[in-house]
């Protein structure tokens, strides 16, 4: 991981952005107020988006176990279709 100021950033975009997609590095802009970003290739940043949906998945899955094994499970008949 970088961490490289605003000024420095912006006079090397290219050598920071070839940092991020070439060498999967994660580059941290820092910027006044601490309004800082990151910076990264979209391949890194599509696998973490995909990580948090697997994450809030699973933890849903986990919540509908929870309430099964509490009691609050229902009991329903299959609806069987004809094919038509």
């Amino acid at each position: 991981m970088l961490v490289v100021n605003y000024s420095t950033i912006r006079n090397n975009l290219k050598e920071y952005c070839d940092k991020a997609t070439d060498s999967y590095e994660t580059v941290i802009v820092t910027r006044k107020d601490e309004k800082n970003v990151v910076l990264m290739s979209l391949e890194k940043y599509n696998q973490l988006e995909k990580a948090a949906r697997n994450a809030e998945y699973l933890a849903m899955i986990d919540r509908g176990i929870a309430q099964l094994e509490s009691g609050k499970g229902q009991v329903h008949e299959l609806i069987e279709v004809e094919d038509e």
